[in-house]
């Protein structure tokens, strides 16, 4: 009898599945601001976990540190009906983002979740958040330049490809403009925009206004407005970054632009605060300073015979102080920075590039001898004059003084001209490098002075020297 039972047993063995695996949950504990506190719960830093709350609705947080036995927890969205001893519940295989070619056109959140409304993202394939270390021995060096369409920046701060570079400005004075002008006439092969922390009337109005279906087409937007939590703008920095990699990975030349750097330091210190990590310089931890090279360093060129990511992160200098902290620290891991100058701002100049307090740190590899030199006797000039306008203003200066200055004022005129660009005029590589050589001649002998200033049109072949 008990044989008979146990071949009846056998035959509906291969029905039944595996032993259940036991699910491991915690309970909420304490709650302070926007940091939760778990127990028993076993996980690492960085994972995910849904915790109840009242109803059937759940929040989403991830791990962000440990004390003892007790985790902390950072949610993902808004907290709203949590009450002491709330169920957490561990999230497998949660921190995998989508990547694919069928991203490009598409505006997603810091978890990759589409914003736009064009139905569910088919993406190719989910990957780590955080992509793989390439060795700095393994990387192809920057030796080509890339086009991003700006005259300014292509002629006297020429761009590398796999370069990183800093946008310096304070509020209102053009940088989310700039970025939108690089989307549309960038000669890159796909375009990846961060908006990090910024209002969601911005966002709406720079994918509307400013980028437009045409720069839409060919980028990947990532969105993570100021009303969303530390955590979220945190990793939506880094989901940016990430299909970035991505694409770079596929051999394509990829500009990436995250607005804003400042931002993304900002979610890592209001996290680094709500764990208890100590401020450091100016209210900023020291893991603040960790973070930025571990998102700059993994942009840049891939292997050799590979892709590249030229990026340009915005800066926001708070009052216009170029020596704030965050400012201070990006300038010393970026490969240069551009500072937008809120005095050409309110002259009506755009784009308010400072040219003077501007550099590409790389430009020197990346353009040919005569058009490095040409740029920096433009720099020169510009800068001679600059340092004359005060007297010249109110005529205290004498012609004939200087024969610099007086090449300087013969010239400023067309300068000006020349770094000013329309918001819907494309300037390409080669044609900006043509009007430079067009504007300031070479020589500087005082007696061509006249004749130069008098043949020298903006984007014309004018007197060379």
């Amino acid at each position: 009898m008990t044989s008979r039972l146990a071949d009846r047993l056998n035959k509906f063995q291969d029905f039944l599945g595996n032993e259940p695996t036991p699910e491991l949950s915690g309970r909420l504990t304490r709650m302070v601001g926007l940091t939760l506190e778990c127990v028993g719960c076993p996980m690492v830093v960085g994972d995910r976990c849904v915790i109840e709350s009242q109803g059937a609705s759940t929040i989403e947080a991830e791990v962000v540190g440990f004390e003892d036995d007790r985790v902390y927890l950072m949610p993902l969205t808004a907290i709203d009906g949590l009450k002491p001893g709330a169920r957490v519940v561990p999230v497998s295989a949660a921190s995998r983002v989508p990547v694919g070619p069928q991203m490009l056109g598409r505006v997603v959140d810091g978890s990759g979740e589409p914003l736009d409304g064009k139905g569910p993202l088919q993406a190719e394939a989910r990957v780590a958040l955080t992509g793989d270390i390439i060795n700095p021995l393994n990387r192809a060096p920057v030796r080509q330049s890339m086009d991003v369409g700006i005259r300014a920046i292509n002629s006297l701060l020429t761009v590398g490809q796999g370069q990183r570079l800093g946008l310096f400005a304070g509020s209102g004075v053009g940088k989310s403009m700039l970025l939108g002008m690089m989307t549309r006439f960038t000669d890159a092969d796909i375009t990846v925009v961060g908006l990090i922390g910024e209002r969601g009337r911005e966002v709406k109005e720079f994918i509307e206004d400013i980028l437009g279906d045409e720069g839409l087409s060919r980028s990947v937007v990532v969105a993570s407005p100021a009303d969303d939590s530390p955590l979220m703008r945190l990793r939506a920095a880094m989901l940016t970054t990430r299909i970035a990699e991505y694409y770079r990975d596929q051999g394509k030349r990829v500009l990436l632009l995250m607005d804003s750097l400042t931002r993304y330091a900002q979610a890592q210190r209001e996290i680094a605060l709500a764990v208890g990590e100590p401020p450091a310089t100016k209210g900023y931890p020291p893991s603040v300073f960790a973070k930025l090279p571990q998102l700059v360093e993994r942009t840049g060129n891939g292997r050799p015979g590979g892709g590249s990511i030229t990026a340009f992160y915005t800066v926001l200098t708070e009052g216009d102080d170029q020596q704030d902290p965050i400012a201070d620290a990006a300038r010393a891991i970026l490969d240069g920075h551009i500072v937008l100058s809120r005095r050409l701002a309110e002259e009506g100049h755009y784009p308010a590039i400072d040219v003077e307090a501007s550099i590409s740190r790389v430009m020197p590899q990346v353009t040919e001898t005569e058009h490095f030199a040409r740029a920096q006797r433009f720099k020169q000039v510009y800068s001679r004059y600059q340092q004359a306008r005060d007297l010249i203003s109110v005529g205290a200066y004498v012609k004939g003084s200087d024969p610099e200055t007086d090449f300087a004022i013969a010239h400023i005129a067309n300068m000006r001209q020349f770094l000013q660009q329309g918001l819907n005029e494309s300037a390409p590589l080669k044609d900006s490098i043509e009007q430079l050589l067009a504007v300031v001649p070479e020589r500087r002998s005082p007696d061509r002075i006249k004749s130069a200033a008098v043949n020298t049109q903006p984007g014309g072949s004018g007197a060379r020297g």
